[in-house]
């Protein structure tokens, strides 16, 4: 029996691993996929971070290349893999998680490798789980090529015509970006887009972001509130820029679907498309966590990633502590507050 289980070996299941190792706890890391990183390598191929390479470090291992560059995602889910080598932490890899439950006091991992079984679990699962689309989706016919922004990889996957990218995030803007060259594209956002310069005086804005310190404000705090109440930002200017010159149509929100037609909030003619994008994020999957005590009201109840059950913790939650929680280069700071209380029960 285990000391500890990590369950999941991204970034914010790294970055506690890093913090169990310091202290020597007999730890074993759980992870679905086949290697370390390809959380970030199976994503959209132009994917690049907003952040420079300078605040992208996980503790103990600087990111390499350019510290001003912004990099790519594949350069990210190397370095998790170096990282992972270079210090030598317990992974076992190509180990799907299907239950955690608890039997006197001791937590029990089903896994499709078989059982593990720890004093205590730390769920480093992430926010990207499981794709978020409207219901009316299947309303659809088969003639139109409909892929989840965690499906999509390139234009290769379309036919030609017309593109619909629903959701405005930061991942529907690159990607409708992306297409404005070889497609008709339509966006298509539920509220105004909010945008912000990626640098500012040539610095990046990352940097004013550290130094006024936004991404590490407590979200009790009067910043954090006001921070976890602004609708996400695009950054950069090129989505702007091709809305202005009619490159990429901007609807409101998609309200139905009709055979092939899509239709617009307070927009009275529908659009005909050929493919469809929905960048429209994620939701979390806790079914599998088979332990009654740890939800309230249908979701994990929890103090800043701490469990009302003992022994089970969380890092890398969206807004655990603060804006930067489940960011590359932030969530080491949860992952050392919840290792340092993990240690003191």
């Amino acid at each position: 029996m285990l000391d500890v289980i990590v369950i999941g070996g991204g970034q914010a299941g790294l970055a506690a691993a890093y913090y169990l190792k310091q202290k020597s706890v007999d730890f074993l890391i759980l992870d679905g996929h086949k290697e370390v990183g390809d959380s970030w390598r199976d994503r959209y191929d132009s994917l690049h971070l907003f952040t420079p390479r300078m605040y992208n470090s996980l503790p103990g291992v600087p990111f390499q290349g350019d510290p001003q560059g912004l990099p790519h995602k594949n350069e990210v889910a190397d370095y998790l893999k170096d990282y992972a080598n270079r210090l030598e932490l317990p992974i076992q890899s190509n180990t799907q998680v299907t239950s955690l439950t608890m039997n006197n006091g001791i937590f029990e991992v089903s896994t499709s490798e078989g059982t593990f079984r720890s004093k205590k679990v730390i769920v480093a699962t992430g926010p990207f789980q499981k794709p978020l689309v409207p219901s009316f989706h299947d309303k659809l016919g088969d003639a139109v090529i409909q892929l989840h922004s965690s499906e999509y990889r390139n234009k290769n996957q379309l036919k030609e015509g017309v593109v619909c990218v629903v959701g405005a995030g930061n991942s529907g803007a690159q990607i409708s970006s992306e297409l404005a060259d070889d497609f008709e594209v339509h966006l298509s956002a539920s509220s105004e887009i909010q945008y912000k310069p990626l640098h500012i005086f040539g610095k990046s804005i990352f940097w004013y972001f550290d130094k006024v310190g936004f991404l590490t404000a407590n979200r009790k705090s009067m910043l954090g509130k006001w921070l976890h109440a602004m609708p996400e930002q695009i950054y950069g200017k090129e989505l702007k820029l091709l809305i202005q010159q009619g490159r990429i149509k901007l609807h409101a929100r998609t309200e139905k679907i009709v055979d092939q037609k899509l239709y617009f909030q307070n927009e009275g003619t529908p659009i005909h498309i050929d493919n469809i994008i929905w960048a429209t994020g994620f939701k979390r999957d806790d079914h599998w966590i088979d332990i009654k005590a740890a939800f309230k009201d249908g979701h994990i109840d929890h103090m800043e990633g701490v469990s009302v059950v003992k022994g089970l913790y969380f890092v890398g939650l969206p807004w655990q502590t603060s804006r930067g929680s489940a960011l590359l280069g932030w969530v080491k700071y949860d992952a050392k507050r919840i290792v340092d209380h993990l240690l003191r029960e």
